[in-house]
């Protein structure tokens, strides 16, 4: 199987920029919508169960803090690892590496939590990662909060060096 370029995933997957860096399509949006009132709170309204999209990252670029108030399933499709870094609400850093070498620690999967902030980058000396991303409850950008750095920074001080590398 002949090895692909970003350029040629962003192509074929007809994939723009998002807010947060990085490029994506949605590719899939359940018909099973919730009720605001099955929600936890906090959600603003109605929800889609289930959302699914494309997302690829470039050495150049990265996904800027930011979190959410569903889960968020990351799975590895191709390319090179992606370093994901979450703080969840303990302050606690974790960091998953996304990939196809499992002997290498990589993983083809892995769970940001509800609330958790997080952010995303290509692993050192890689030129891209392509993954899939499925949020439960689905995702709205009604939810959807990019981080402030000077903020993040003042809350979580001993991450502040990653927080300003990974915010816009």
């Amino acid at each position: 199987m002949a090895t692909q370029t970003a350029d040629f995933w962003i192509q074929h997957l007809q994939l723009s920029q998002h807010i947060e860096g990085g490029w994506y399509t949605e590719v899939y949006r359940s018909s099973l919508v919730l009720d605001k009132g099955n929600l936890p709170a906090g959600f603003k309204g109605e929800r889609n169960a289930c959302t699914h999209i494309y997302f690829l990252l470039e050495k150049k670029g990265f996904s800027a803090f930011h979190r959410i108030m569903s889960d968020e399933l990351w799975h590895f499709y191709a390319g090179d690892p992606l370093v994901i870094y979450e703080i969840n609400g303990k302050g606690e850093l974790k960091e998953h590496l996304l990939g196809n070498d499992i002997q290498k620690g990589q993983s083809l999967f892995c769970t940001i939590n509800a609330g958790s902030w997080f952010a995303s980058r290509v692993a050192d000396g890689s030129d891209y990662g392509l993954a899939g991303c499925t949020v439960s409850p689905g995702f709205d950008f009604a939810e959807f909060e990019l981080a402030d750095r000077v903020q993040l920074s003042g809350e979580y001080p001993q991450y502040a060096g990653l927080i300003n590398s990974l915010t816009y």
